[in-house]
């Protein structure tokens, strides 16, 4: 298994639950179902600074670093 990155290929905003499900073997859809539900059982902010903070953290597929 590869590094946990952002999809670009398997993505609806930024890619973080595609590169998630594509590193793990899952399915992208449910994970996405998954995350929805776990929004609005917990009040949706605590996952939602998560996602954008997965967005900044993780690279997307294939960036090189150069330097």
């Amino acid at each position: 298994m590869g590094k946990l990155t952002r999809s670009t290929t398997n993505k609806k905003l930024a890619g973080v639950l595609g590169g998630i499900a594509e590193r793990f073997g899952l399915n992208a859809n449910l994970l996405r179902v998954i995350y929805v539900i776990a929004m609005f059982a917990t009040g949706g902010a605590p996952l939602i600074i998560a996602y954008f903070v997965l967005v900044l953290l993780l690279k997307k597929d294939g960036d090189q670093i150069h330097g």
